[in-house]
Protein backbone atom coordinates (compact mmCIF):
# COMPACT_ATOMS: atom_id res chain seq x y z
CA UNK A 1 0.00 0.00 0.00
CA UNK A 2 1.37 3.40 -1.01
CA UNK A 3 2.39 5.78 1.71
CA UNK A 4 0.72 9.11 2.42
CA UNK A 5 2.05 12.24 4.09
CA UNK A 6 -0.10 11.51 7.12
CA UNK A 7 1.36 8.00 7.44
CA UNK A 8 4.93 9.27 7.08
CA UNK A 9 4.42 12.04 9.60
CA UNK A 10 2.80 9.68 12.13
CA UNK A 11 5.62 7.11 12.00
CA UNK A 12 7.32 6.92 15.40
CA UNK A 13 10.87 5.71 16.17
CA UNK A 14 11.38 2.25 17.68
CA UNK A 15 14.27 0.59 19.41
CA UNK A 16 15.50 -0.72 16.06
CA UNK A 17 15.30 0.74 12.51
CA UNK A 18 12.21 -0.35 10.55
CA UNK A 19 10.80 0.17 7.04
CA UNK A 20 7.53 1.40 5.58
CA UNK A 21 7.08 0.29 1.97
CA UNK A 22 5.73 2.62 -0.73
CA UNK A 23 5.96 0.15 -3.60
CA UNK A 24 8.34 -0.89 -6.42
CA UNK A 25 11.31 -1.07 -4.07
CA UNK A 26 10.85 2.40 -2.54
CA UNK A 27 10.52 2.55 1.23
CA UNK A 28 10.90 4.95 4.16
CA UNK A 29 13.32 3.85 6.86
CA UNK A 30 12.78 5.22 10.39
CA UNK A 31 15.81 5.15 12.71
CA UNK A 32 15.73 4.89 16.53
CA UNK A 33 16.60 8.61 16.63
CA UNK A 34 13.46 9.46 14.67
CA UNK A 35 15.25 10.36 11.40
CA UNK A 36 13.39 9.18 8.29
CA UNK A 37 15.23 8.26 5.08
CA UNK A 38 13.95 7.36 1.62
CA UNK A 39 15.72 4.35 0.17
CA UNK A 40 15.28 2.27 -2.99
CA UNK A 41 15.94 -1.44 -3.25
CA UNK A 42 16.83 -2.69 -6.73
CA UNK A 43 18.49 -5.58 -8.54
CA UNK A 44 21.23 -5.23 -11.14
CA UNK A 45 23.15 -8.07 -12.80
CA UNK A 46 21.48 -10.50 -10.41
CA UNK A 47 22.53 -8.68 -7.24
CA UNK A 48 20.30 -6.86 -4.80
CA UNK A 49 21.44 -3.31 -3.96
CA UNK A 50 20.14 -0.21 -2.19
CA UNK A 51 20.51 3.49 -2.81
CA UNK A 52 19.59 6.44 -0.58
CA UNK A 53 17.32 9.12 -2.04
CA UNK A 54 17.24 11.59 0.86
CA UNK A 55 15.60 12.46 4.16
CA UNK A 56 11.88 13.00 4.72
CA UNK A 57 10.30 15.60 4.81
CA UNK A 58 13.06 17.50 2.93
CA UNK A 59 12.37 15.04 0.11
CA UNK A 60 8.62 14.74 -0.30
CA UNK A 61 6.78 11.58 -1.31
CA UNK A 62 6.31 12.93 -4.84
CA UNK A 63 10.01 13.76 -5.16
CA UNK A 64 11.03 10.34 -3.85
CA UNK A 65 8.76 8.63 -6.40
CA UNK A 66 10.18 10.79 -9.21
CA UNK A 67 13.70 9.83 -8.13
CA UNK A 68 12.65 6.16 -8.15
CA UNK A 69 11.50 6.42 -11.77
CA UNK A 70 14.71 8.18 -12.85
CA UNK A 71 16.85 5.56 -11.13
CA UNK A 72 14.90 2.73 -12.73
CA UNK A 73 15.56 4.23 -16.17
CA UNK A 74 19.28 3.98 -15.45
CA UNK A 75 18.88 0.41 -14.22
CA UNK A 76 17.01 -0.57 -17.41
CA UNK A 77 19.94 0.92 -19.36
CA UNK A 78 22.36 -1.20 -17.35
CA UNK A 79 23.74 1.78 -15.38
CA UNK A 80 24.38 1.24 -11.69
CA UNK A 81 22.85 4.31 -9.95
CA UNK A 82 25.27 4.05 -7.01
CA UNK A 83 28.32 4.12 -9.28
CA UNK A 84 26.75 6.91 -11.31
CA UNK A 85 26.25 8.96 -8.14
CA UNK A 86 29.87 8.41 -7.03
CA UNK A 87 31.16 9.40 -10.45
CA UNK A 88 29.00 12.53 -10.46
CA UNK A 89 30.25 13.49 -6.98
CA UNK A 90 33.87 13.05 -8.06
CA UNK A 91 33.34 15.13 -11.19
CA UNK A 92 31.68 17.86 -9.16
CA UNK A 93 34.55 17.88 -6.65
CA UNK A 94 37.08 18.04 -9.51
CA UNK A 95 35.14 20.85 -11.16
CA UNK A 96 35.17 22.84 -7.95
CA UNK A 97 38.94 22.41 -7.68
CA UNK A 98 39.53 23.39 -11.31
CA UNK A 99 39.22 27.12 -11.00
CA UNK A 100 40.00 29.51 -13.80
CA UNK A 101 43.48 30.32 -12.49
CA UNK A 102 44.68 26.70 -12.44
CA UNK A 103 43.36 25.95 -15.94
CA UNK A 104 44.69 29.24 -17.35
CA UNK A 105 48.18 28.53 -16.00
CA UNK A 106 47.99 24.97 -17.33
CA UNK A 107 47.05 26.30 -20.79
CA UNK A 108 49.84 28.88 -20.55
CA UNK A 109 52.40 26.15 -19.76
CA UNK A 110 51.30 24.23 -22.87
CA UNK A 111 51.95 27.24 -25.12
CA UNK A 112 55.35 28.34 -23.79
CA UNK A 113 57.42 26.29 -26.23
CA UNK A 114 55.72 27.89 -29.24
CA UNK A 115 55.93 31.44 -27.82
CA UNK A 116 58.80 33.83 -27.43
CA UNK A 117 59.77 34.22 -23.74
CA UNK A 118 58.77 37.86 -23.80
CA UNK A 119 55.31 37.05 -25.16
CA UNK A 120 54.79 34.31 -22.56
CA UNK A 121 55.70 36.77 -19.81
CA UNK A 122 53.24 39.36 -21.16
CA UNK A 123 50.36 36.86 -21.31
CA UNK A 124 50.97 35.69 -17.75
CA UNK A 125 51.21 39.29 -16.53
CA UNK A 126 47.85 40.11 -18.15
CA UNK A 127 46.19 37.17 -16.43
CA UNK A 128 47.63 38.08 -13.05
CA UNK A 129 46.86 41.78 -13.26
CA UNK A 130 43.52 41.89 -15.04
CA UNK A 131 41.77 38.50 -14.84
CA UNK A 132 42.81 36.46 -11.78
CA UNK A 133 41.73 39.09 -9.21
CA UNK A 134 38.13 38.79 -10.49
CA UNK A 135 37.90 35.28 -11.94
CA UNK A 136 40.89 33.30 -10.68
CA UNK A 137 39.07 31.53 -7.82
CA UNK A 138 35.88 30.80 -9.81
CA UNK A 139 35.28 27.19 -10.92
CA UNK A 140 35.05 27.15 -14.71
CA UNK A 141 31.45 25.95 -14.64
CA UNK A 142 30.41 28.99 -12.60
CA UNK A 143 31.83 31.63 -14.95
CA UNK A 144 28.80 32.80 -16.89
CA UNK A 145 28.85 35.36 -19.74
CA UNK A 146 27.68 38.17 -17.42
CA UNK A 147 30.52 37.47 -14.95
CA UNK A 148 33.02 37.40 -17.81
CA UNK A 149 31.62 40.62 -19.28
CA UNK A 150 31.84 42.40 -15.93
CA UNK A 151 35.55 41.57 -15.74
CA UNK A 152 36.19 42.71 -19.32
CA UNK A 153 34.29 45.97 -18.93
CA UNK A 154 36.56 46.98 -16.04
CA UNK A 155 39.52 46.62 -18.41
CA UNK A 156 37.64 48.31 -21.25
CA UNK A 157 37.37 51.55 -19.26
CA UNK A 158 41.14 52.01 -19.24
CA UNK A 159 42.31 50.06 -22.31
CA UNK A 160 39.76 49.13 -25.02
CA UNK A 161 42.28 47.38 -27.27
CA UNK A 162 43.80 45.41 -24.39
CA UNK A 163 40.29 44.39 -23.34
CA UNK A 164 39.81 42.59 -26.64
CA UNK A 165 43.19 40.90 -26.38
CA UNK A 166 42.35 39.62 -22.92
CA UNK A 167 38.97 38.39 -24.12
CA UNK A 168 40.88 36.43 -26.76
CA UNK A 169 43.28 34.73 -24.35
CA UNK A 170 40.43 33.90 -21.95
CA UNK A 171 38.58 32.32 -24.86
CA UNK A 172 41.64 30.16 -25.57
CA UNK A 173 41.58 28.97 -21.95
CA UNK A 174 37.91 27.94 -22.17
CA UNK A 175 38.45 26.21 -25.53
CA UNK A 176 41.35 24.30 -23.96
CA UNK A 177 39.11 23.34 -21.04
CA UNK A 178 36.38 22.17 -23.45
CA UNK A 179 38.90 20.11 -25.43
CA UNK A 180 40.16 18.45 -22.23
CA UNK A 181 36.65 17.70 -20.95
CA UNK A 182 36.57 20.22 -18.14
CA UNK A 183 34.16 22.78 -19.53
CA UNK A 184 31.15 22.73 -21.82
CA UNK A 185 30.89 26.33 -23.02
CA UNK A 186 33.04 29.36 -23.76
CA UNK A 187 31.40 32.27 -21.87
CA UNK A 188 33.41 34.83 -23.89
CA UNK A 189 31.55 33.90 -27.08
CA UNK A 190 29.59 36.84 -28.52
CA UNK A 191 30.60 39.31 -25.78
CA UNK A 192 32.05 41.71 -28.35
CA UNK A 193 28.45 42.71 -29.10
CA UNK A 194 28.22 44.17 -25.58
CA UNK A 195 31.55 45.98 -25.76
CA UNK A 196 32.40 49.40 -27.11
CA UNK A 197 33.30 49.71 -30.75
CA UNK A 198 37.03 50.18 -31.11
CA UNK A 199 39.06 50.88 -34.20
CA UNK A 200 42.79 50.52 -33.85
CA UNK A 201 44.68 53.32 -35.54
CA UNK A 202 47.98 53.19 -37.36
CA UNK A 203 51.22 54.20 -35.69
CA UNK A 204 51.92 57.88 -36.25
CA UNK A 205 54.26 58.64 -39.16
CA UNK A 206 55.21 61.73 -41.10
CA UNK A 207 54.55 61.89 -44.84
CA UNK A 208 57.19 61.73 -47.54
CA UNK A 209 56.77 65.47 -48.13
CA UNK A 210 57.52 66.18 -44.45
CA UNK A 211 60.72 64.15 -44.54
CA UNK A 212 63.16 66.97 -45.45
CA UNK A 213 62.02 69.03 -42.43
CA UNK A 214 62.35 65.93 -40.24
CA UNK A 215 65.96 65.48 -41.39
CA UNK A 216 66.70 69.14 -40.65
CA UNK A 217 65.47 68.72 -37.10
CA UNK A 218 67.51 65.54 -36.71
CA UNK A 219 70.61 67.46 -37.74
CA UNK A 220 69.74 70.28 -35.34
CA UNK A 221 69.64 67.97 -32.30
CA UNK A 222 72.76 65.98 -33.18
CA UNK A 223 75.11 68.03 -31.02
CA UNK A 224 72.71 67.99 -28.04
CA UNK A 225 71.90 64.28 -27.95
CA UNK A 226 74.00 61.48 -26.51
CA UNK A 227 75.94 60.09 -29.47
CA UNK A 228 74.63 56.53 -29.03
CA UNK A 229 71.00 57.68 -28.96
CA UNK A 230 71.48 59.80 -32.07
CA UNK A 231 73.15 56.90 -33.92
CA UNK A 232 70.31 54.57 -32.89
CA UNK A 233 67.87 57.00 -34.49
CA UNK A 234 70.06 57.13 -37.58
CA UNK A 235 70.23 53.33 -37.86
CA UNK A 236 66.46 53.17 -37.41
CA UNK A 237 66.08 55.55 -40.33
CA UNK A 238 68.51 53.61 -42.55
CA UNK A 239 67.24 50.10 -41.81
CA UNK A 240 63.58 50.71 -40.77
CA UNK A 241 63.51 47.62 -38.55
CA UNK A 242 61.15 47.46 -35.59
CA UNK A 243 62.26 49.27 -32.42
CA UNK A 244 62.81 46.09 -30.39
CA UNK A 245 64.69 44.48 -33.30
CA UNK A 246 67.03 47.47 -33.32
CA UNK A 247 67.68 47.94 -29.62
CA UNK A 248 68.03 44.23 -28.81
CA UNK A 249 70.57 43.74 -31.63
CA UNK A 250 73.83 41.95 -30.81
CA UNK A 251 77.18 42.20 -32.51
CA UNK A 252 77.16 38.57 -33.61
CA UNK A 253 74.25 39.43 -35.91
CA UNK A 254 76.35 41.87 -37.96
CA UNK A 255 78.54 40.60 -40.79
CA UNK A 256 80.82 43.49 -41.76
CA UNK A 257 82.46 41.56 -44.63
CA UNK A 258 79.16 40.82 -46.36
CA UNK A 259 77.55 44.05 -45.13
CA UNK A 260 74.59 42.12 -43.80
CA UNK A 261 72.59 42.11 -40.60
CA UNK A 262 70.80 38.80 -39.98
CA UNK A 263 68.22 39.08 -37.22
CA UNK A 264 67.52 35.60 -35.76
CA UNK A 265 63.98 34.24 -35.96
CA UNK A 266 63.44 34.26 -32.18
CA UNK A 267 63.73 38.07 -32.23
CA UNK A 268 61.37 38.54 -35.15
CA UNK A 269 57.62 39.01 -34.94
CA UNK A 270 56.90 36.01 -37.19
CA UNK A 271 59.73 33.80 -35.84
CA UNK A 272 61.56 33.83 -39.19
CA UNK A 273 65.17 35.01 -39.68
CA UNK A 274 65.34 38.38 -41.41
CA UNK A 275 68.17 39.69 -43.61
CA UNK A 276 68.86 43.42 -43.56
CA UNK A 277 71.34 44.48 -46.28
CA UNK A 278 73.46 47.31 -44.89
CA UNK A 279 74.23 50.39 -46.94
CA UNK A 280 77.71 51.92 -46.79
CA UNK A 281 76.29 54.61 -44.54
CA UNK A 282 74.83 52.03 -42.12
CA UNK A 283 78.11 50.07 -41.99
CA UNK A 284 79.98 53.28 -41.09
CA UNK A 285 77.61 53.90 -38.18
CA UNK A 286 77.95 50.32 -36.92
CA UNK A 287 81.75 50.64 -37.01
CA UNK A 288 81.52 53.81 -34.91
CA UNK A 289 79.22 52.06 -32.44
CA UNK A 290 81.65 49.15 -32.14
CA UNK A 291 84.46 51.53 -31.26
CA UNK A 292 82.16 53.30 -28.79
CA UNK A 293 81.19 50.12 -26.94
CA UNK A 294 84.04 47.58 -27.28
CA UNK A 295 83.50 44.22 -25.65
CA UNK A 296 79.72 44.61 -25.25
CA UNK A 297 77.23 41.98 -26.45
CA UNK A 298 74.55 44.52 -27.30
CA UNK A 299 75.10 47.09 -30.02
CA UNK A 300 73.09 49.58 -27.98
CA UNK A 301 73.89 48.78 -24.33
CA UNK A 302 72.02 50.49 -21.53
CA UNK A 303 73.68 53.50 -19.92
CA UNK A 304 73.15 52.40 -16.32
CA UNK A 305 73.09 48.62 -16.94
CA UNK A 306 75.40 48.00 -19.92
CA UNK A 307 74.84 44.25 -19.83
CA UNK A 308 71.28 44.96 -20.91
CA UNK A 309 70.15 46.75 -24.04
CA UNK A 310 69.02 50.36 -24.17
CA UNK A 311 65.40 51.07 -23.21
CA UNK A 312 62.92 51.11 -26.09
CA UNK A 313 61.57 54.50 -25.02
CA UNK A 314 64.78 56.26 -26.09
CA UNK A 315 63.60 56.43 -29.69
CA UNK A 316 60.21 57.89 -28.75
CA UNK A 317 61.84 60.36 -26.38
CA UNK A 318 64.29 61.71 -28.93
CA UNK A 319 61.48 62.04 -31.50
CA UNK A 320 59.51 63.95 -28.85
CA UNK A 321 62.46 66.29 -28.26
CA UNK A 322 62.55 66.95 -32.00
CA UNK A 323 58.98 68.25 -31.75
CA UNK A 324 57.23 65.26 -33.32
CA UNK A 325 55.27 63.91 -30.37
CA UNK A 326 52.08 62.31 -31.71
CA UNK A 327 53.30 62.83 -35.28
CA UNK A 328 56.04 60.22 -35.53
CA UNK A 329 56.98 56.96 -33.81
CA UNK A 330 59.72 54.37 -34.09
CA UNK A 331 57.33 52.21 -36.08
CA UNK A 332 56.59 55.21 -38.26
CA UNK A 333 60.03 54.88 -39.90
CA UNK A 334 58.70 51.75 -41.61
CA UNK A 335 55.76 53.58 -43.19
CA UNK A 336 58.01 56.49 -44.12
CA UNK A 337 60.59 54.21 -45.79
CA UNK A 338 57.88 52.38 -47.72
CA UNK A 339 56.55 55.71 -48.99
CA UNK A 340 59.99 56.95 -50.06
CA UNK A 341 60.86 53.69 -51.82
CA UNK A 342 57.61 53.65 -53.76
CA UNK A 343 57.07 57.38 -54.43
CA UNK A 344 60.63 58.68 -54.81
CA UNK A 345 62.64 55.64 -55.91
CA UNK A 346 59.91 53.96 -58.00
CA UNK A 347 60.04 50.52 -56.39
CA UNK A 348 57.04 48.25 -56.71
CA UNK A 349 55.45 47.06 -53.48
CA UNK A 350 56.94 43.53 -53.33
CA UNK A 351 60.62 44.31 -52.71
CA UNK A 352 60.15 47.00 -50.00
CA UNK A 353 57.42 44.90 -48.39
CA UNK A 354 59.79 41.95 -48.10
CA UNK A 355 62.41 44.22 -46.55
CA UNK A 356 59.81 45.18 -43.93
CA UNK A 357 59.73 41.45 -43.01
CA UNK A 358 56.06 41.15 -43.87
CA UNK A 359 55.40 37.43 -44.30
CA UNK A 360 53.93 36.44 -47.69
CA UNK A 361 50.54 34.78 -47.66
CA UNK A 362 51.69 31.90 -49.83
CA UNK A 363 53.30 28.99 -47.96
CA UNK A 364 55.69 28.52 -50.89
CA UNK A 365 56.81 32.16 -50.68
CA UNK A 366 57.26 31.82 -46.92
CA UNK A 367 59.59 28.85 -47.43
CA UNK A 368 61.93 30.97 -49.58
CA UNK A 369 61.45 34.28 -47.78
CA UNK A 370 64.97 34.38 -46.33
CA UNK A 371 66.63 34.78 -49.75
CA UNK A 372 63.90 36.06 -52.07
CA UNK A 373 64.59 39.49 -53.67
CA UNK A 374 67.90 39.70 -51.78
CA UNK A 375 69.90 41.18 -54.68
CA UNK A 376 67.16 43.71 -55.36
CA UNK A 377 67.02 44.56 -51.65
CA UNK A 378 70.80 45.11 -51.47
CA UNK A 379 70.57 47.60 -54.33
CA UNK A 380 67.42 49.19 -52.89
CA UNK A 381 68.88 49.77 -49.42
CA UNK A 382 71.92 51.55 -50.86
CA UNK A 383 69.75 53.73 -53.11
CA UNK A 384 67.56 54.55 -50.13
CA UNK A 385 70.58 55.62 -48.03
CA UNK A 386 71.90 57.71 -50.93
CA UNK A 387 68.50 59.38 -51.25
CA UNK A 388 68.65 60.38 -47.58
CA UNK A 389 72.14 61.82 -48.09
CA UNK A 390 70.89 63.79 -51.08
CA UNK A 391 67.99 65.25 -49.08
CA UNK A 392 70.44 66.26 -46.33
CA UNK A 393 72.67 67.89 -48.95
CA UNK A 394 69.73 69.88 -50.36
CA UNK A 395 68.82 70.96 -46.82
CA UNK A 396 72.34 72.31 -46.26
CA UNK A 397 72.29 74.22 -49.54
CA UNK A 398 68.99 75.87 -48.63
CA UNK A 399 70.33 77.27 -45.37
Amino acid sequence: MALSNLTCQAAKPKSKPYKMADGEGLYLEITPHGTKYWRLKYRLHGKEKRISIGAYPAISIAEARKAREDIKKDIRAGVDPVLKRHQSAQEHALTQQLNFRSVALEWHSKQIQSWKPKHAKIIKHRFEKYVFPDLGAFPLSEIKPMIMLNCLQKIEKIAPDLCRRIKGICSHVFKYAIATGRAEKDPTYGLEAAMKKFKKGHCASISVDEFPEFLSRMKAIESREHRQIFLALKVMLLTFVRTTELLEARWDEINFDREMWVIPGERMKMNLPHVVPLSKQAVTIFRELREMNPGRDYIFPGFHFPRKHMNKNVILNVIKRMGYQGKMTGHGFRSLALGILKEKLDYSHDVPDRQLAHVPRSSVDRAYDRAQFLQQRIKMMQEYADYIDNVEKINREWR
